[in-house]
């Protein structure tokens, strides 16, 4: 794992919980080290950081975890897990009960945002829902 870029999380306090309820609601997911300090931990093969760094941080929508998601059903899954406890925002955004921004989106919203005329349309659309539903962006 030499020279491996991975994020690091900073908590207050919660690593372990935000470790163990990452690891619930991603299918590829385990914890690798977990001390009273920090937790690493992998999700669909990126690894994280988590730290109980106490509550001088917090997160916000400067970064974001973007889940590309093939199917409704996949988007209603994540979308559902990720927003217990936490916050729904616009345009496929969240925040989870931790704090942490996500990005639940189809995996073909780059073509279907690639011809101009088109990506308008989807745009108008977008802008108008929390939870992305593909059917409509797909007909716009």
């Amino acid at each position: 794992m030499t020279n491996q870029i991975y994020p690091c999380l900073w908590f207050d306090g919660q690593a372990k919980a935000a470790a163990d309820f990452y690891c619930s609601v991603f299918k590829d997911a385990t914890i690798i080290t977990d001390t009273p300090m920090v937790v690493i931990f992998e999700v669909n093969g990126s690894r994280f950081m988590g730290l109980n760094g106490g509550p001088q941080f917090k997160f916000d929508e400067a970064v974001s975890f973007v889940v590309n998601c093939d199917t409704q059903d996949d988007i209603d899954y994540y979308w559902e897990k990720l927003t217990e406890g936490g916050q729904e925002s616009r345009c496929g955004w969240l925040k989870d009960k931790f704090g942490v921004s996500w990005q639940i989106v189809p995996t073909n919203i780059g073509a279907l945002m690639s011809d101009p005329a088109r990506a308008e349309r989807v745009m108008n659309v977008v802008l108008k829902m929390k939870k992305l539903d593909l059917k409509a962006m797909e007909e716009a």
